[in-house]
């Protein structure tokens, strides 16, 4: 039997915590074995049996560690991530991967140099809606899709105070936080679009850091047949819009909701777990989209069980050499530099072309 792929966590905050040793020690194949916390006890105590280090370094330093998960706070990523590599160590870095998309790259080199695995935790590609989405997609049923939009609507109008995410540092705000999930999402789904443009801008009183977004993706297809993609966030939705919507030349799909895990795990719930009825991750009919056609048909879509296990399940097995890994540093790359370019276009009040020629492979 293959011994189990001795893991770290960096941080223990909201990510490290609901997160990456949540569903590491949930993955078979995967031992969470190692916690970088500086202060506190927290993280011993949710996790006995792993060793806790106080520093990046003394954990570096355990020749044992064949992967480590970075969920500290954004400006860090590049920094610790490359630390890691650099350390011989396989490396998944909680979004965003990095910053810009220079720090990306050299990142994304590292890794192929030194043939470990790298990726950025976009687990929400594993969410149920957006599975479900997809699949609906595939099946053709909608036609020829037109329009394709996402949302990510949240109501909070009080700053959050002694937290990097909206103390005004370079890398906190809307867009690289929830807005990496959404463009990691439409990157996955439609490849590059033609050009961008957006608004990137912060609307609650007080606010240092952006806190709403709207991003057009535009595509041309081979036969001059445009799709529209538009991602939304805002702080300042008392009553949010759909998750999805979708409209095609067949019909169209609209979902509200967001994915129950995330809920799940910070009200105690235990990963795999059945609430009531409800498998884990499975969503109740109420939430389910609703799916009408053009021969006025309409029905209501179940929606697809989400499970962010899968996510570290493929990193194990791309360590392993079983598979490939699904989030590439490249995807991660992509997602930084549309990040770049949407705050680009908004500061410049106008159409940039999406030119992702230089990616690294």
């Amino acid at each position: 039997m293959t011994e189990p792929i001795r893991a770290a966590v960096i941080g223990f905050g909201n990510g490290g915590r609901t997160f990456h040793t949540a569903f590491i020690s949930a993955v078979p194949g995967l031992e969470l074995a190692a916690i970088v916390q500086r202060k506190g006890g927290e993280a011993a105590q949710a996790y006995p049996k792993a060793t806790i280090y106080r520093s990046v370094g003394e954990m570096l330093a355990d020749k044992s560690i064949q992967l480590v998960s970075v969920t500290t706070s954004n400006q860090t990523h590049f920094e610790i991530g490359r630390q890691c590599l650099l350390a011989g160590k396989h490396t998944v870095i909680d979004k965003p991967f990095a910053v810009t998309s220079t720090e990306a790259a050299e990142l994304i080199a590292i890794a192929k140099e030194r043939e470990l695995v790298v990726s950025a935790f976009q687990n929400r590609r594993w969410d149920g809606d957006f599975k479900t989405m997809c699949n609906i997609l595939k099946s053709g049923v909608l036609g020829r899709l037109v329009v394709f939009e996402s949302h990510y609507d949240r109501f909070r109008q009080e700053i959050r105070q002694g937290t990097w995410k909206e103390s005004g540092l370079y890398g906190g705000g809307q867009l690289y936080d929830l807005g990496t999930h959404i463009i990691d999402q439409a990157l996955h789904l439609f490849g590059t679009p033609q050009t961008i443009t957006a608004n990137v801008r912060t609307d609650r009183d007080h606010a240092l850091n952006d806190d709403a977004f709207d991003i057009h993706l535009h595509y041309i297809g081979e036969t001059e047949k445009n799709l529209t993609v538009w991602l939304r966030s805002t702080m300042t939705a008392a009553i949010a819009g759909p998750r999805f919507t979708l409209h095609g030349t067949k019909g169209s799909f609209v979902k509200f909701g967001i994915d129950p895990q995330e809920v799940a795990i910070q009200g105690g719930a235990v990963i795999g777990s059945q609430t009531g009825s409800l498998a884990w991750g499975e969503e109740p009919e109420t939430d389910w989209g609703t799916q009408k056609l053009a021969d006025g048909s309409e029905k209501r879509i179940r929606t697809e069980p989400g499970d962010y296990r899968d996510y570290y399940a493929n990193v194990r097995d791309a360590i392993l050499g079983v598979a490939p890994i699904a989030v590439t540093g490249t995807d991660a790359w992509k997602t930084a530099r549309i990040i770049e370019l949407a705050r680009q276009s908004s500061e410049e009040g106008r159409t940039l072309a999406v030119d992702f020629t230089q990616s690294p492979a």
